[in-house]
């Protein structure tokens, strides 16, 4: 363990594409791959700081490998302080503005900084955050996308074979009545026990969303996730008022400010985090502090490697979302056991990559 503030010398960024094993399918788009770009951070004393930032498009996973290469020279130097190197980030992006691909990159820096510090420490991230290595309740959210009933049911049964006791469903089809046989196909095929979160991705009216969602009410559904355009406050509290079943918001929320304008007209029953949007690991410690003021429930959106040590973490820790898109690049993915994740007690984050699978996988 080192004595005197760590320094960064460089950080690598590496643009890959994951084959899905299980494509997914929601009202937004259809994805069969996994776009990521990968991060590594070393420091003049040579340890080594990783995450990774959801691209959603190979193009976009390409261009951020040259905005990190011009930024890794820029920070180069810069003592390995979060919030130093957040305010640091943040200038280098003054004129373009911190949004949209380039807050992935901004997020994605500060998770490898704070991973980096934690393997210094010598213990896991979510001890050094102030937690401990605890198991973190997850729902598989592999797959479940716009598909028939007979085939959403025997893909929910697949997604709970692997021990988990909870599944993500997506809906938001052309016909409402559809998204209930499907929902309905999936709920008989499953033990009582085992909860069904429910996502349309922003896909319904305002309207539309008023007459569906009570209709779920009774229908064995634990969240609906955001039935209209997430930003859309307002009306957001009016559905979670007309539905008994709580709703669920949060994962494009962009740092504290929608955060705190959600919570002002009670938009949701519960908050879930994306690492990438709510600003990395500095950003969610501050989100979930304003969540556990409001009494709310925090879930994760992505991310489990990190996402399981920052539930551990967070008071009010809710469930962790898993899926396995990074699992072929990890050296030792996440554990999930009888529907945990397992936090391992390696230092940091757990994420070391597997160089050749990287390899196998690089956009070029």
């Amino acid at each position: 363990m080192t004595t005197h503030p760590l320094k960064i010398r460089s950080i690598d960024a590496v643009a890959v594409s994951v084959p899905m094993n299980r494509p997914l399918g929601t009202s937004a788009q259809s994805i069969r791959s996994a776009s990521l770009l990968l991060l590594t951070l070393q420091t003049d004393d040579g340890i080594c700081g990783r995450s990774y930032a959801f691209c959603y498009l190979e193009s976009v996973a390409r261009s951020l490998e040259v905005i990190v290469r011009d930024l890794s020279d820029f920070l180069a130097g810069h003592e390995l302080a979060p919030v130093e190197l957040s305010e640091s980030v943040a200038r280098y992006f003054k004129l373009t503005g911190l949004y949209g691909p380039l807050r992935m990159v901004a997020s994605a820096i500060d998770g490898a900084a704070w991973d980096a510090l934690s393997v210094c420490a010598g213990v896991p991230l979510a001890v050094y955050l102030g937690g401990s290595i605890r198991p973190i309740r997850a729902y598989n959210s592999n797959g479940l996308g716009l598909m028939p009933a007979d085939q959403a049911a025997d893909q929910a049964e697949e997604l709970v074979s692997a021990g988990f006791s909870a599944v993500k469903m997506r809906l938001g089809r052309t016909r409402f009545a559809d998204d209930l046989i499907a929902l309905r196909a999936v709920r008989k095929r499953l033990a009582d026990d085992i909860a069904i979160m429910v996502d349309f991705n922003q896909a319904l009216s305002f309207a539309a969303a008023m007459e569906y969602c009570p209709q779920l009410d009774g229908e064995g559904v634990y969240w609906i996730e955001e039935p209209i355009r997430h930003d859309d406050f307002e009306h957001l509290a009016m559905i979670a008022s007309a539905t008994k079943t709580p709703l669920q918001l949060g994962e494009n929320l962009v740092g504290l400010p929608p955060v705190f304008d959600s919570l002002k007209v009670d938009a949701s029953d519960y908050l879930m985090f994306d690492v990438d949007r709510i600003g990395g690991v500095s950003g969610w410690r501050l989100a979930s502090g304003v969540a556990a003021a409001a009494g709310r429930p925090v879930s994760s959106h992505l991310f489990p490697e990190i996402s399981a040590h920052l539930l551990a973490a967070t008071p009010t820790r809710h469930w962790l979302e898993y899926v396995d898109w990074a699992n072929l690049l990890l050296e030792e993915p996440l554990r999930i056991s009888d529907g945990n994740a397992m936090l391992s007690d390696r230092a940091g984050n757990g994420i070391v990559w597997d160089q050749d699978a990287v390899k196998r996988c690089q956009l070029l």
